[in-house]
């Protein structure tokens, strides 16, 4: 994941999934994945995450583009706890 202070890679976003402390998932897109995520934390964030911090990021990919990572954003969405849940056992990426 870049440094928060380091401006992603030209073209680079990312779709994300949060783990609240509630227990539940929220997934979302965004260019800047740490700055997201600080965010989110800040209760800044989108309306679901603000009630449920402080979150943790548990998943990410990363797209060349915004409809690219909106689109996945949309599919994860559509997908059961337990299927998520399946991405997240298997991520091998950095966690913040």
């Amino acid at each position: 994941m870049e440094n928060e202070n380091t401006p992603s890679p030209e073209g680079t976003c990312y779709t994300y999934i949060l783990r609240c402390a509630d227990g539940t998932y929220y997934t979302g897109w965004t260019n800047h994945l740490a700055e997201r995520v600080k965010t989110h934390n800040a209760g800044k964030g989108a309306r679901y995450t603000k009630p449920r911090r402080p979150v943790t990021l548990v998943y990410y990919e990363t797209f060349a583009s915004k409809e690219a990572a909106m689109s996945r954003e949309f599919a994860i969405k559509r997908l059961t706890r337990q299927e998520k849940q399946v991405l997240i056992d298997g991520f091998q990426g950095e966690r913040c």
